[in-house]
């Protein structure tokens, strides 16, 4: 029997590790593994053509290339996507968790349904505060997303500091 994983879900910036220990204080907590989707968001998406191809890649189950995307961009960021990955990696290898990379290049709510259906063994969604904040998740998507994922859906928030 497979292990029972966390579902970490976070945009690709570089607030991409943020919410993450608490992922990997809960895996542990719970004897999980954690499982994290990468969404690819970038302002060009906004264009129809660009739209038009992410729907196609997802129709296709074409994570190679969201990935491929993701890389590009932090290329020409200057910004390495293999070594983010591997500090996260490192992080859970030395707490004993396993944890393993899917990425998309899609909005949220399809993106989370698309690997819920795909990986069984998700019992929980987390999504960090990169997707929370600032409107980055409508009210509305995230009520969708409640009532469709057959999962508890655990939405983190920064704190906020009183001066």
């Amino acid at each position: 029997m497979r292990k029972k994983q966390l579902l970490f879900v976070t945009y690709h910036n570089e607030k991409f590790g943020e919410g993450f220990s608490y992922a990997m204080d809960l895996a542990k907590v719970m004897s999980d593994g954690i499982s994290v989707l990468m969404i690819y968001k970038r302002k060009v998406m906004e264009k129809i053509g660009d739209m038009m191809t992410v729907v196609a890649f997802a129709e296709a189950n074409e994570h190679k290339t969201a990935r491929e995307m993701i890389a590009d961009d932090y290329r020409r960021n200057r910004e390495s996507y293999e070594e983010k990955i591997a500090l996260l990696q490192q992080k859970c290898s030395e707490a004993g968790i396993t944890v393993d990379f899917s990425s998309a290049a899609m909005d949220v709510v399809s993106a989370i349904k698309n690997i819920l259906k795909q990986n069984t063994n998700i019992d929980m969604v987390l999504l960090s505060p990169t997707v929370t904040t600032d409107g980055a998740i409508k009210a509305k998507e995230l009520n969708r997303l409640v009532r469709t994922a057959s999962r508890p859906i655990v939405t983190m928030a920064k704190g906020s500091y009183a001066a």
